[in-house]
């Protein structure tokens, strides 16, 4: 079939530019993972990332296609929706480093728990080649019963190999392996200086030493900074779930603000039989951090709204949500946009400059 021989192909160039590679995949944060780690590997190896988000069967081998002659490393981002789709991937890329940044409840309505998740994502783990390397969240109990003995594993997070001392003003310090890091971030919402030890852990198993200035070429859609008329954006609509919507929410209140904090969001898919009981702790997620405005976009998105208490608004589109946005915002306010892709929720930046124009 073309999809064979596409995979064929890039197995075959993946064995021709004979590089380390390393694999990444996790719940949430494998994207922005993927960027930063090809951010700190840039000084001192000519790295090669997938494009934003070329992750599946048919993008991974587009994207170790893309990688030149001379490339010295791999930095690939691997996606699943069920069993045995990493190791589809793993056969094609044959990484030696694998990095599971997290697990959480994602694509339920097809692996069935959480656990299941994991042991789909640790088929990365369980297919690495001995004397390879594996990165995992410190304590991650979902993933201890999948580590392997003849495997070198690091782990990142609080009381973990990798390990954030501090962070201040964009200077971050990390000690890793018994070694402080200092590392100036173009950055700093918390979950992606979660990603960073992830990414700083990938390294080390590299044997390169991260230094200096990191700032990351972020996929589209993924926390972009937009202003609009005086209000500050944070266009994070690219996907979501439980995990990332928890993270992106805490982002959004962090910090001084003189003016009200929005946000605008849509469903999370593929959350199985537990779906409304995920959205509605969303909504009690926006009243524990005191949110000014709700906005959800859709059916899927209606339960966030009854967890909400504040001032709340549902509406059935995008284009509605950034219409209403655009009469409700003000300036100095600060509004988060996030959902699944299924949503299409880069719609409602762009109904809501044209509300403002």
């Amino acid at each position: 079939s073309p999809l064979t021989g596409l995979q064929a192909l890039a197995h075959a160039w993946r064995r021709e530019l004979a590089c380390p590679v390393v694999g990444i995949t996790g719940s949430t944060g494998k994207t922005s993972t993927k960027d930063i780690l090809a951010a700190l590997l840039e000084p001192s190896v000519r790295a090669h990332a997938n494009r934003q988000n070329l992750n599946t069967e048919v993008g991974l081998p587009l994207s170790l296609l893309e990688a030149g002659r001379g490339t010295e490393a791999l930095v690939l981002e691997m996606a699943m929706r069920g069993s045995g789709q990493i190791a589809e991937l793993v056969a094609i890329a044959e990484p030696q480093v694998g990095v599971i940044v997290n697990v959480g409840p994602v694509h339920l309505e097809l692996v069935g728990t959480v656990e299941g998740v994991a042991a789909a994502k640790a088929e990365l783990i369980r297919d690495l080649p001995a004397g390879g390397s594996c990165v995992v969240p410190a304590g991650e109990r979902l993933l201890a019963d999948h580590l392997r003995g003849e495997l070198e594993t690091i782990t990142f997070g609080h009381g973990g190999d990798v390990e954030l001392l501090s962070f201040e003003a964009g200077r971050a310090e990390i000690e890793a392996r018994g070694e402080t890091l200092a590392l100036d971030l173009a950055y700093d919402q918390p979950h992606n200086l979660v990603n960073t030890l992830a990414a700083v852990a990938a390294a080390c198993a590299l044997g390169v030493r991260p230094a200096g200035r990191v700032e990351p070429r972020f996929s589209k859609l993924r926390g972009e900074i937009v202003e609009v008329d005086g209000v500050t954006v944070i266009n994070d609509c690219y996907n979501a779930n439980p995990m990332s919507m928890r993270a992106a929410l805490d982002h959004l209140v962090s910090g001084a603000l003189a003016g009200r904090r929005i946000a605008v969001l849509g469903g999370m898919g593929e959350l199985g039989a537990d779906s409304d009981r995920f959205h509605h702790e969303v909504g009690e997620r926006a009243d524990e951090l005191a949110l000014d405005v709700v906005i959800t976009v859709g059916e899927m998105a209606l339960p966030i709204a009854d967890g909400f208490r504040g001032e709340t608004y549902s509406v059935g589109t995008p284009e509605e949500a950034g219409a209403l946005l655009g009469e409700l915002a003000g300036e100095g306010d600060r509004v988060l946009v996030k959902g699944s892709r299924s949503v299409g929720l880069e719609r409602v930046l762009e109904a809501t400059e044209a509300a403002v124009s």
